[in-house]
């Protein structure tokens, strides 16, 4: 039996300001925590979200990986890897794998490192900036519009797009977006790749040849093109700006830790694992359970919609000591902040080498720097958390 006096809701805004007391009480008193208003079983606890990630027999990621959209019934189409179970999952993953190794992501680095001293130059002798609107909302928009050929004229558009539509209003569960509109702005790019192919991901997707699920080897349909210049555009944006601002929060409200990184920059990518578990951009993960499922002496029925917290089970004292601690020197053997198993995160080098050179950059610059809490705003969706502006004071 759960607690009752324990309440996790994703749309509630108070919550998402601050989930981790709430967290913190699922863990301890409600380990299976069922949400009867949306019809919804929760799993909290490091050990149970990381078994739950790996078993994807069990909790099945194909009629989506959003609550709102699984409790819809909406089916994404395919190309949607997230949406997606084997042997379909491993085909359109496998074509994708080509692209997101790591040894490609650091042939970027060089190109990233020269877009952040060029933005960054410029802010110096001001009196601060912002962390998302200079540059979380900038770096990662610019590399993945250079990586998918999408032109700089067009790339805050999209961008802004997409953030619009994975807005919440508060309290209430959105309305699923149709994907295939949500794809739409990207039609004219692919349209025109497919005559004047360039050095660039769609054009890659649009001449990769593979064998689909029936045995058949042919190439991507034009559907297809373009689910996934949507999925890697929306991905390669949102998430990779929730690391930037996180870590000009995190390394602005310690500024002793901030300036140990300044003196000795080597530590900058353990610094961003701990940012990465201390504060997850994208901190849950829907499923739809394929059996009856026992946990803690309750039952997940067949067919229910589970949310796997596994920001929460980066914060779990049962797998971390002091979890609540944000520490530079922290030892991680892993954390889930990119998921786990099947769904491991295939953009995970990328924002990692994003975040750290980033990082990195602003360092170079400025050792220390204040956050202005009052300025800054968070900003509230069904899959990502993190900050909407997060302006700082240099000096």
């Amino acid at each position: 039996m759960q607690d009752e006096s324990v309440y996790y809701d994703p749309y509630d805004f108070e919550i998402d300001a601050n989930p981790y007391p709430v967290w913190r009480r699922l863990r301890d008193s409600a380990p299976l925590y069922y949400n009867e208003k949306y019809d919804f079983y929760a799993l909290s606890r490091f050990e149970d979200v990381e078994k739950a990630l790996t078993d994807f027999g069990t909790y099945t990621s194909g009629k989506g990986f959003i609550l709102e959209v699984i409790k819809a019934g909406i089916r994404l189409p395919p190309g949607n890897l997230l949406a997606e179970d084997p042997p379909l999952h491993d085909i359109h993953r496998g074509l994708l794998s080509r692209v997101f190794t790591p040894r490609k992501m650091a042939a970027l680095e060089p190109q990233v490192r020269e877009l952040c001293a060029r933005i960054l130059d410029e802010l110096v002798g001001t009196d601060g900036f912002d962390f998302v609107a200079d540059l979380g909302a900038i770096v990662p928009m610019r590399v993945i519009g250079m990586m998918l050929g999408i032109p700089e004229s067009d790339q805050v558009a999209i961008r802004d797009a997409g953030t619009r539509r994975h807005q919440l209003t508060e309290g209430e569960a959105p309305a699923p977006t149709d994907a295939r509109s949500t794809a739409q702005p990207f039609a004219d790019y692919i349209d025109w790749r497919a005559t004047h192919p360039s050095d660039d991901l769609m054009t890659e997707l649009l001449r990769a040849e593979f064998e689909d699920e029936t045995g058949t080897t042919r190439r991507l349909t034009r559907d297809e093109v373009l689910t996934y210049t949507s999925v890697l555009a929306g991905a390669g944006n949102e998430t990779t700006r929730r690391l930037i601002g996180w870590t000009g929060q995190l390394l602005g409200e310690h500024p002793d830790q901030c300036r140990e990184l300044a003196a000795d920059r080597s530590n900058v990518p353990q610094a961003i694992e701990e940012v990465l578990r201390f504060e997850s951009p994208s901190p849950v993960q829907g499923r739809v359970v394929s059996r009856d499922v026992e946990h803690h002496g309750g039952t997940i029925p067949e067919g229910s919609a589970v949310i796997l917290l596994n920001a929460s089970a980066n914060r779990d004292e049962r797998h971390y000591t002091d979890p609540d601690t944000f520490d530079i020197h922290r030892r991680i053997d892993r954390h889930l902040a990119f998921g786990h198993g099947l769904h491991f995160c295939l953009g995970a080098s990328l924002a990692r080498m994003e975040g750290r050179v980033v990082l990195d950059e602003v360092l170079k610059r400025w050792s220390s720097w204040e956050v202005d809490r009052d300025n800054s705003v968070l900003d509230h969706t069904s899959t990502t958390r993190g900050w909407l502006n997060l302006p700082v004071v240099t000096s």
